[in-house]
């Protein structure tokens, strides 16, 4: 009896040791908000790309250390001046089964040329030429130095699972922006996850897609669970409690809390995201006058709140561009000068000064509330008074959209790498046609500005761009066509055994698909 009683014991604990072998990988994530949608051509925004890089995969990714790593696109040549020549994988499935081939690439690239956020990106891409079904030509309208860094936004979509109407005889391609579509609640991609449940403002699940292609990652997570925790300090005890495994960002009143906290990991790195906040040209008058606009800008304490506010975890800006990029210019010195604001606004007539309404996003930057209650603040010593609305990022994004304040926060780190991107999408004179300007909300316009941005796109001389684009970013800077405040450092928190540190990167586009838990 005793025997037989051993042998069951036995097989109780082998099947319990397989249990635990084959047990599912779960990672627990809080984010300060989850995505908005699930179109990946719906808004250029962070968030949106950290979930492409999740259901989706891109021709080209960026490594670490900022150079381009093949993914779907396995291997690329020059054709001509104009002409790129891309080969797919072999066998990459999309979540539905079917087959990426170049068509999908194609039908992919004409859904970005009408998409309002991401058009502007490929404004100098005039077509997607099939050679066969693993095969493709990317051309421009002339000679482009960026081909590669616009491929990493070329996240190749399903075109039969997106062709075709619905059930309410709706186009399943319809690009619906902050709207219910097909695409916005629907996904097939060729990603390491599928979405199987998503409510929004609650939580998002994403389990691992049995057919992925890469075979190769050591990535070892089945699912992961993505909570939105709007609150600092609630997201942070979250993680101490162990309640989650990987928080993004820790804000830096608690970096010193995860780096010693026993069970945690702090995790790091110089960031290259601009805060700035825009002045509405067409809302209020005053704005027009470059005078008021530096007097703004002097009255502003970018050091200040750098120090007080971000705790010294950012890097005081004074134009778009940050160290290490082309345009970058070091002469340009941040301007804090109370009374020469002062000055400048009695010039420009306003030395009673103006009430102006401003908004800005409380969930989607560091600190960002903090930031435009310090800045309203400021205004108030040049008698600018100041009406501050902040709100979720689910709601500030259409409110931005719709140019609905005086002032409004707009953050952005060129995910081309590239200076002429800031400038595209932030400073350019907004046009619908081509997708310039689409988040210059302060609707500056200046024709010589725009004309060295589409000059620097066609000269492939490092040396002659870089001096193009820094005459830019003086243009800019003299002109005061928008409030540079900082660039924003980045921080990760995950728990021990969760290998965060070599997923994450300067763009902010974590690659969970290759994070590996101990077990």
């Amino acid at each position: 009896m005793n025997k037989l009683i051993r042998i069951a014991a036995a097989g109780v604990m082998t099947a319990a040791l397989s249990t635990v072998a084959q047990a599912e990988v779960t990672v627990k994530v809080a984010y300060d908000a989850d995505p908005v949608s699930l179109d990946p051509h719906e808004q250029l925004s962070g968030g949106t790309l950290q979930l492409s890089h999740m259901v989706f995969d891109p021709l080209v990714r960026w490594t670490q250390d900022l150079q381009f790593e093949a993914r779907l696109a396995q291997s690329w040549e020059q054709i001509d001046a104009t002409t790129t020549r891309f080969h797919l994988r072999d066998g990459v499935k999309f979540h539905s089964g079917n087959e990426l081939t170049a068509a999908d690439v194609e039908w992919t690239f004409d859904r970005l040329k009408e998409s309002p956020d991401f058009k502007g990106i490929f404004s100098l891409f005039t077509d997607v030429k099939v050679i066969d079904e693993d095969t493709f030509d990317l051309i421009t309208s002339e000679p482009y130095p960026l081909v590669l860094h616009t491929a990493t936004y070329i996240f190749p979509m399903d075109s039969k699972f997106y062709t075709g109407t619905t059930d309410d005889g709706k186009d399943k391609a319809e690009l619906v922006k902050h709207g219910d579509s097909f695409a916005s609640r629907n996904v097939s991609g060729t990603g390491p996850f599928t979405v199987s449940e998503r409510e929004q403002g609650v939580k998002v699940v994403f389990d691992r897609f049995g057919g992925y292609w890469d075979t190769a990652t050591k990535g070892n997570v089945d699912k992961i669970v993505l909570t939105p925790i709007k609150e600092d300090p609630t997201r942070v005890a979250a993680l101490l409690s162990g309640d989650v495994d990987f928080i993004a960002p820790v804000p830096p009143t608690d970096l010193k809390r995860v780096e010693e906290n026993d069970g945690t990991n702090l995790i790091t790195m110089p960031g290259t995201r601009i805060i700035t906040f825009q002045m509405n040209q067409n809302r209020v008058e005053a704005f027009k006058d470059a005078r008021v606009r530096q007097a703004i800008d002097y009255a502003v304490n970018n050091a200040g709140i750098v120090d007080r506010i971000m705790r010294g975890f950012g890097t005081v800006g004074a134009q778009a561009s940050p160290a290490g990029y082309l345009g970058h210019d070091p002469a340009l010195a941040p301007r804090f000068d109370v009374e020469k604001a002062k000055a400048l606004m009695a010039e420009a007539g306003y030395a009673d000064g103006f009430e102006v309404t401003m908004m800005a996003p409380n969930n989607r930057y560091v600190n960002d509330d903090k930031i435009a209650q310090a800045v309203a603040s400021m205004l108030s010593k040049i008698n600018i008074k100041v009406d501050l609305q902040t709100m979720p990022k689910a709601q500030y994004w259409p409110k931005f959209d719709e140019r609905a304040a005086d002032m409004m926060m707009i953050g952005w780190h060129s995910d081309t790498e590239d200076s002429a991107n800031f400038h595209q999408f932030l400073s350019a004179c907004p046009d619908e046609a081509t997708g310039n300007g689409q988040y210059n909300s302060g609707n500056y316009c200046n024709a010589e500005a725009d004309a060295l941005m589409n000059a620097s796109n066609s000269e492939t001389d490092a040396g002659k761009r870089g001096a193009m684009l820094q005459k830019l970013e003086g243009i800019l800077y003299e002109e005061a066509a928008f409030i540079p405040l900082h660039w924003q450092n980045l921080a990760w928190g995950a728990r021990k055994g969760v290998h965060a540190e070599a997923i994450v990167n300067a763009l902010n586009f974590p690659y969970f698909g290759d994070l590996v838990v101990d077990k």
